[in-house]
């Protein structure tokens, strides 16, 4: 069955009629903070349900419950902080309620509860598992400011998105996946383009379930990562080739990617579960980063939340095996290293970079082409 959203309750604190037009009115009146955009878009994931049950930024005690122990303060799971930082300036700025503004615009209004002072580098240990700022989290959270305060949050209108045509609100997702007659719904998490072993991982998944849900993080990632366009233009030309229209549907989650790993991947499985997925494939190093964590470190953390609510499927790394004609693992297949061709990403970006289309036995060809057509399919 599709399961209940995180903590029982689809949150909705998105404006509509009467409402958002008397506080567009009073917009002007009321004190302002500007978001990055990061930030906006978390606000928006809060007000649409993407992250239930959270209805604004967490307060202290969910900050500290979510750091040390993994859980809100009322002991539901959830392993990332959503947070807004502030500096001494803004704190002065805060009136009840705020408008949140992003690009100009006003996003939200924000009804700021006590702000509160956090280490950093204990935020960074507890999250990332390092303090080392060759991570890309420890390196965004030198920029933080040193306050935090959390709040609820009331969305006005959404940030414009060049994806559009991609976008769905949990709501939405989850009434289609109910038109849809899907009783269960496999989600898969990626920031990649589609190689041969994600095929082969999401169809194995999906003889366990009704449909499959490819959900990529459209959002701010590392250089080296693809650009958002490129994955979701190769996942166009993979779904429009290979894979039946009435078991798989595609959508975004616009959020930045953190690469916190283990914990990382506790938050994308919630994050899925608002959508309406059953199970959530869990892969190697999953939103993991060069070699801070184990490689299966994301999946051992399940361990540690039995009441989830969401099923994670387990993988492990795939190669295509020249002697089996096909994509295998180390529990499928009896052959050595010789006769084993790995789904390396390295690989792929550097014949990609120079414009040489992979072996079929990696990439859909069809795929290998869209991302060639750009140019210059790299984030910078």
């Amino acid at each position: 069955m599709i399961p209940k959203p995180h903590g029982g309750k689809l949150v909705d604190r998105v404006l509509s009629g009467e409402e958002r037009d008397r506080v567009l009115a009073e917009v002007g009146t009321l004190p302002q903070l500007t978001l990055h955009a990061e930030l906006a878009t978390d606000v928006m994931n809060l007000a649409t349900g993407v992250f239930s049950p959270l209805e604004g930024f967490m307060n202290e005690d969910d900050y500290r419950g979510v750091l040390y122990h993994k859980r809100l303060a009322n002991g539901l799971p959830w392993t990332i902080p959503i947070v807004l930082d502030v500096g001494e300036e803004d704190i002065r700025r805060l009136g009840h309620p705020t408008v949140l503004v992003y690009d100009g615009r006003p996003v939200a209004l924000f009804h700021p509860g006590k702000p509160f002072r956090y280490d950093k580098e204990e935020f960074a240990r507890h999250v990332y598992g390092t303090t080392d700022r060759r991570h890309p989290g420890v390196a965004r959270l030198e920029g933080m400011k040193e306050w935090l305060v959390g709040g609820e949050v009331d969305l006005i209108q959404e940030i414009e998105t060049p994806f559009y045509k991609y976008s769905l609100r949990p709501i939405e997702t989850r009434v289609l996946f109910e038109t849809k007659g899907w009783r269960t719904v496999v989600g898969f998490q990626t920031r990649n383009v589609p190689h041969l072993g994600h095929e082969y991982v999401q169809k194995t998944a999906l003889t366990f379930a009704d449909g499959l849900f490819i959900n990529p993080v459209i959002g701010r990632k590392k250089s080296g990562d693809f650009k958002d366009e490129v994955i979701l233009k190769a996942y166009d030309a993979l779904m429009a080739h290979y894979y039946l229209k009435e078991r798989a549907v595609m959508a975004i989650l616009r959020t930045e990617m953190r690469y916190a790993g283990p914990r990382e991947a506790i938050f994308h499985a919630i994050v899925r579960k608002n959508f309406g997925c059953t199970y959530f494939i869990v892969g190697r190093d999953h939103a993991g980063v060069g070699n801070f964590y184990p490689p299966y470190a994301a999946q051992e953390i399940f361990d540690e939340f039995p009441d989830l609510g969401i099923m994670p499927l387990f993988f492990k790394a795939f190669f295509h095996c020249r002697r089996c004609g096909s994509v295998a693992n180390e529990k499928t297949c009896p052959h050595g290293e010789e006769d084993r061709l790995n789904f390396s990403g390295t690989r792929l970006r550097e014949l990609l970079s120079k414009g040489e289309v992979p072996p079929k036995e990696l990439i859909r060809p069809e795929v290998a082409r869209i991302i060639i057509e750009f140019g210059d399919p790299f984030v910078a």
